[in-house]
């Protein structure tokens, strides 16, 4: 598994609009992917995530921190930095991803705080976030 892992975390980190088109070299037919603005499944879905991206922001480019392998499991720690109407932001984040007996991605779930680590980030609504998180904050 760890050269599968190897694979596809050297593509995430290389990403390019050219390189989006190698989603099925690395995902299953009928993969599932999950985050907290998708919930698709199959390659075709998942590179039009990628080619969003891309559309709709600028300079995006993950790294990779941390990675855990058990079995077919890994558990990836990452950032992903872009721009977004000329500002920098950065997004940290995690994912899950389960891969079949072939080596290819068959599950990919992305687990990141929209709210904290975009939505009170942004002009408009950055402060209707930050008054909810201290509402609802204990201390």
């Amino acid at each position: 598994m760890n050269t599968a892992l190897d694979t596809l975390l050297d593509w995430y980190e290389h990403l390019t609009p050219q390189t989006v088109c190698r989603v099925p070299e690395l995902y299953a037919p009928d993969a599932g992917f999950r985050d907290p603005f998708n919930n698709v499944r199959g390659t075709q879905a998942i590179q039009r995530i990628f080619e969003h991206m891309f559309e709709s922001t600028s300079n995006p480019r993950f790294t990779i921190r941390q990675r855990i392998v058990q079995d077919e499991h890994a558990f990836v720690i990452w950032s992903f930095d872009f721009e977004l109407l000329g500002k920098a932001y950065t997004v940290e984040g995690a994912s899950h991803i389960t891969f079949d007996s072939q080596g290819l991605v068959c599950m990919h779930r992305d687990y990141w705080d929209a709210a904290e680590e975009l939505f009170q980030k942004l002009p408009l609504v950055g402060g209707f976030f930050r008054l909810l998180r201290r509402r609802f904050a204990s201390a």
